[in-house]
């Protein structure tokens, strides 16, 4: 049932039987197939979450990118090749959607996530946004933000941002 709303939503629906499936869409949709619907919407939320904290500075890097990938790797079990589809998914999305999706799914993954879950993609937003050792404010803002969404305690939060203080702006010492 998702993935045939994927597929309409890629263009790919059963309108188009005599046209090929372009080869990227072709492997994100079989990439998606073979994961587990539920694991699918948890990883694409999570890696979606990423991205807002990566875009979050109108950029993301190379390395940021990197950096998701590992994540999803790490945190979702996924093979490289599937974290390389899903974070650029989430990249994508976070373009087109940026603002008019954010809240929803940050609700979506409280909703389903447990507390650790939440805890761990905070650490997760940390770790992207310091991948350039440096986290902007706009960085550190949308963190908030979305820990705010996944109602992450008070002293948890403070726990990450003093582990990551080097990277902070305004507690870091002045490089140059």
């Amino acid at each position: 049932m998702a993935l045939d709303a994927i597929r309409t939503w890629l263009g790919l629906g059963s309108g188009r039987p005599d046209r090929p499936e372009p080869a990227a869409l072709r492997d994100l949709v079989e990439t998606l197939e073979h994961l587990e619907p539920d694991q699918a919407r948890h990883l694409a939320r999570f890696a979606y979450l990423l991205g807002r904290v990566a875009h979050a500075d109108q950029h993301v890097s190379p390395e940021e990118t990197r950096a998701m990938e590992a994540l999803v790797v790490q945190e979702g079990g996924l093979t490289t090749e599937q974290a390389v589809v899903v974070v650029g998914l989430a990249k994508s999305a976070n373009l087109m959607f940026a603002g008019i999706a954010d809240f929803e799914v940050a609700r979506e993954f409280s909703e389903t996530a447990t507390y650790e879950e939440k805890r761990a993609l905070a650490r997760c937003l940390f770790r992207v946004a310091a991948t350039d050792e440096a986290i902007s404010i706009a960085e550190e803002s949308e963190i908030h933000r979305i820990a705010s969404h996944l109602k992450i305690l008070p002293e948890d939060l403070t726990a990450l941002r003093v582990s990551h203080a080097r990277f902070l702006p305004g507690l870091s010492p002045r490089r140059g």
